[in-house]
């Protein structure tokens, strides 16, 4: 259990997505866990569980340690001008989930310090998340108490800052790319023949066991694809009228426009 406390600026999804994964990771105790949000209504939940709630973001990061952004990037530079003077090099590790801000901006903003740019995902509600971090002015210790927070959240990889943005289409977008999927496979079950309830059940339950085969093998999807695709078998009459379909196709055609979109 980590003994600091940690505000999170921001009390919308991820934000809260951000707290709940942290409650559940009994990681650390919900009084060391402050949110900071103007709208105070929807954080009653997590107030209930122990949880600070303020709408002072100064004093949110007057007590703490660990001070997470969880805020719209056109948010940024307000918040931190807010906020800059309580920051303390010395004491406050700053973490960002900001889309498309980098750490320069946000050490123009802050000011030096140790400074994480974090890209999860809103997994991290139940400790699935994919998250990417890159940091600058972080020390060995800092960088592993903060893939340490997130490897308790799901999983973690730390890349090179220029990959934050591919990080942030595939992990984060990804989400709801993989929903869609999900969605689709449902619709499918459903016209041959199950409830929607029973539909839903047997496609997530095979799309979750299809990703721990990957992550727990580490083999390439295709090499799983092989064990169950027979010579003139119903599995891969299947999968060739998807790619007939343009499945592959559009999915790559998905994640490219969201990074080109991102990019601008």
């Amino acid at each position: 259990m980590i003994n600091y406390t940690i505000s999170i600026i921001g009390g919308g999804n991820m934000g809260t997505a951000i707290a709940e994964g942290l409650i559940k990771s009994k990681l650390f105790k919900p009084e060391n866990i402050i949110i900071s949000d103007i709208r105070q209504k929807h954080l009653e939940v997590l107030k209930e569980k122990g949880v600070q709630i303020t709408s002072d973001n100064k004093e949110a990061v007057s007590k703490a340690t660990i001070v997470l952004l969880a805020i719209k990037p056109y948010h940024v530079d307000q918040i931190l001008n807010d906020i800059k003077g309580s920051l303390q090099p010395s004491k406050h590790i700053l973490l960002s989930i900001a889309a498309g801000v980098g750490c320069a901006q946000l050490q123009e903003g802050a000011g030096k310090m140790p400074i994480f740019r974090i890209m999860p995902n809103t997994a991290i509600s139940i400790q699935e998340s994919m998250t990417c971090i890159s940091h600058i002015n972080a020390t060995t210790e800092q960088e592993e108490m903060v893939v340490n927070i997130f490897n308790h959240l799901g999983k973690t990889a730390i890349i090179n800052e220029e990959l934050m943005n591919a990080a942030t289409v595939l992990g984060s977008c990804g989400t709801a790319f993989a929903l869609r999927f999900l969605r689709a496979s449902m619709q499918g079950g459903i016209e041959i023949g199950f409830n929607s309830e029973l539909a839903q059940l047997i496609s997530a339950q095979t799309v979750l066991g299809a990703a721990k085969l990957i992550l727990e093998s580490g083999r390439h999807p295709e090499q799983e694809i092989d064990k169950v695709t027979t010579p003139q078998g119903i599995t891969i009459v299947g999968l060739n009228e998807m790619e007939h379909q343009g499945f592959s196709s559009a999915l790559i055609k998905g994640v490219i426009t969201s990074y080109s979109k991102l990019k601008k």
